[in-house]
């Protein structure tokens, strides 16, 4: 591993209920942090007053605050991976329709919460190849699910369906977060339908009408 990569991982991982509450209350006090300072005024000394504990203790557990934004990240993919794995677990709808709604409104409910966070993820997340090699391989697990889905679809219409479930799995994701993450707040119900009628079109036109003028 490279200096770089070292300097973006945690240094200590929990073995003990103690330490694991502890790394909690970091990333915890961190999140509060970064929504009320910003991320360049929120220093690992803010965090660390945040969560009652000594600079030194945090500095066990992280050595700068990019590394704990990244572990953030890697929270907020971990929550979004668990909610969409639990909803295919499940029976899905019969329409197209709803089916594309499924994963819209599983993107919507993991992105709610605080907006300037989620700016911060986008705008100041450090460069990490394992942390795009992560992004890159749930991006391929959902595509592949969502093909199979596609393929055995009487609505869908699309003849590359693999492509079609790359570009339906990306548009959401990117869209999802970019929307939510706005200065300007979304009208989120109207957000979704907007969402899925788009995408949805997509899927279910005839060629001929997916062609330019």
């Amino acid at each position: 591993m490279t200096s770089d990569g070292r300097r973006l991982q945690p240094r200590k991982q929990p073995r003990q209920v103690r330490a694991e509450l502890t790394r909690q209350r970091i990333l915890t006090a961190a999140t509060h942090v970064f929504a009320e300072y910003g991320y360049a005024a929120g220093t690992t000394n803010r965090i660390a007053e945040q969560a009652r504990i000594s600079i030194g203790s945090l500095y066990q557990y992280y050595p700068n605050k990019d590394a704990i934004l990244l572990e953030l990240v890697n929270r907020h993919l971990d929550l979004g991976a668990a909610a969409m794995r639990q909803r295919q677990d499940e029976e899905l709808p019969d329409s197209i329709e709803e089916i594309i709604r499924v994963f819209v409104r599983v993107a919507i409910g993991n992105h709610l919460g605080d907006t300037q966070l989620l700016r911060i993820m986008a705008e100041q997340v450090p460069q990490s190849p394992r942390l795009s090699e992560r992004m890159d391989h749930l991006e391929r697990e959902r595509s592949t699910y969502l093909r199979e889905l596609l393929d055995q679809h009487p609505e869908v219409r699309v003849d590359d369906t693999e492509t079609a479930a790359r570009l339906v799995v990306s548009t959401v994701e990117r869209v999802v977060h970019h929307l939510i993450a706005a200065p300007d707040p979304i009208d989120i119900p109207r957000f979704e339908n907007e969402l899925v009628a788009m995408l949805t079109r997509y899927l279910t036109a005839a060629p001929a009408d997916r062609e330019p003028g």
